[in-house]
């Protein structure tokens, strides 16, 4: 009995470890609250500049609209996104590497669920938002990373000067 208990903890473990890896967008250099390569979590008490964000698709094209941002370093936004498409989408923001790799494990769990403040999955008609704070200037992706979608044209830049 005690070797079974042993073993399924083991195996629990594993899991739980391989769900870590993979959940969050950024793999093991993604972290929650922590200053990224892009910024950090807004806080929603302080005063932040709205960006509405709209998910569409039409013609077999996915689309953000809009889909260039620009920004001040230092500057906290809100994003407000309305999903108008037919479809679900999702809105993840970290760098175009760590975007992509997040891209091949979404083709292994369509369905993966994210818990993460850079990132927010819209049913149809359904809205939500992220307020981020841009720390480091430079040029970073947002992409909507459902399997087929980012390929549909589904992808935009935020530009933090």
């Amino acid at each position: 009995m005690h070797r079974r208990t042993i073993g399924l903890s083991a195996l629990a473990a594993l899991v739980f470890s391989t769900t870590l890896a993979i959940a969050g967008p950024g793999g093991a250099g993604h972290s929650h609250g922590d200053d990224t390569a892009y910024g950090k979590p807004g806080d929603p008490k302080k005063p932040a500049r709205l960006i509405q964000v709209t998910m569409t698709e039409k013609d077999g094209k996915m689309a953000f609209i809009p889909d260039r941002i620009e920004v001040r370093r230092g500057e906290q936004i809100k994003l407000a996104m309305r999903n108008n498409g037919e479809l679900d989408h999702e809105f993840v923001l970290a760098t175009l590497e760590e975007n992509l790799k997040h891209a091949i494990e979404m083709q292994k769990n369509p369905d993966m669920e994210h818990d993460d403040p850079n990132a927010k999955r819209l049913m149809p008609k359904k809205t939500g938002e992220i307020v981020w704070q841009f720390t480091k200037a430079g040029e970073f992706d947002f992409s909507c990373l459902i399997p087929g979608h980012r390929e549909a044209g589904m992808t935009g830049k935020i530009i933090v000067k």
